[in-house]
């Protein structure tokens, strides 16, 4: 009877052979995730309540221009802007992801840094988001870059007493090399960097990421229009200088670096463009003893740089 009792009670034992299934319960999970993120909070509600609606308005992806944000897409990618310190507003993650370390670390840097909005949202939006894009669950979206005047990068040298140390570039397209070009301004006590409007590299995630950090530091003016930005530089007093292969003379004999100059850097395939190197003061060049036909913008622009800052120094 005894026996009896004890199979109609329903309690249950430990199983043999259960695989540790146990064992396995009691681990730890990883750090708990934000409140935005865990089901049934109240900030997770709100979270998905705008996620929905921030959804449904167009985002363009463009490169950085006035009025346009960018996305970022993919676990990888996105980890190594919101390491990077590129500016961001929003971090979207797919409902229901497989929450893996890539993911538990965006999540976590994303709630360090702050001001970033976290918010979940269905496969279907972000796909719609993200062009059809293999975001992987993960989507970072970065604020339009808030660009200075040409001539506000002029008058902050001169409101600090030193003369004008200003990179100009044309035609450059490469994201990474305007990254570079401003992490060597800055590396230089340069003033800051001018770009067109048009057919150019802007200040994308990308080049965010090339700059190390420089660019929170230095800043980057849009010009309409080149040419004319480097006139207005001219009768400001300030010398515009043109790297060019055939430059009449090498950057070391030049002693326009000194005093208030522009730096033109063009791309390196086309070098500058012909109203541009006509536009130029000086048009010098890099001696290449090794034999090299051209230098990238980053590489040219930062030798420029450290021959100004030593001679200033």
């Amino acid at each position: 009877m005894a026996a009896n009792n004890r199979r109609m009670s329903g309690k249950k034992g430990a199983q043999v052979g259960s695989g540790g299934q146990r064992r396995r319960g009691l681990e730890g999970k990883g750090p708990t995730p934000p409140a935005e993120m865990r089901k049934g909070h109240k900030k997770n509600r709100v979270a998905n309540a705008k996620a929905k609606q921030a959804v449904r308005r167009p985002t363009v992806r463009g490169r950085g221009g006035k009025g346009t944000s960018e996305l970022v897409v993919g676990r990888n990618p996105v980890l190594e802007a919101l390491r990077e310190g590129v500016p961001a507003s929003t971090l979207y993650v797919q409902q229901f992801i497989d929450n893996d370390e890539r993911v538990r670390e965006a999540l976590q840097v994303a709630a360090e840094r702050g001001g970033i909005n976290l918010m979940e949202a269905p496969r279907p939006e972000l796909d719609r988001m993200t062009n059809g894009l293999n975001h992987q669950g993960l989507v970072l979206q970065v604020p339009p870059y808030e660009y200075a005047h040409p001539e506000d990068l002029a008058s902050a040298a001169y409101d600090d007493g030193v003369d004008p140390l200003i990179v100009a570039l044309d035609g450059v397209t490469d994201p990474r090399n305007l990254g570079a070009v401003v992490r060597s301004v800055s590396a230089f006590g340069g003033h800051g960097v001018v770009v067109p409007e048009r057919r150019a590299a802007g200040m994308t995630a990308g080049a965010w990421k090339t700059s190390a950090g420089a660019a929170a530091r230095t800043p980057v003016a849009r010009a309409t229009n080149l040419t004319r930005a480097l006139e207005a530089y001219k009768k400001a007093g300030i010398t515009v200088v043109g790297l060019a292969a055939d430059g009449e003379s090498e950057v070391g004999e030049l002693p326009a670096l000194d005093g208030p100059v522009v730096i033109v850097v063009g791309s390196e395939g086309k070098g500058l463009s012909r109203l541009v190197g006509e536009t130029c003061d000086h048009r010098v060049r890099i001696p290449m003893p090794g034999g090299a036909e051209s230098l990238n913008a980053g590489v040219a622009a930062g030798i420029v740089l450290y021959e100004a800052a030593r001679r200033r120094s």
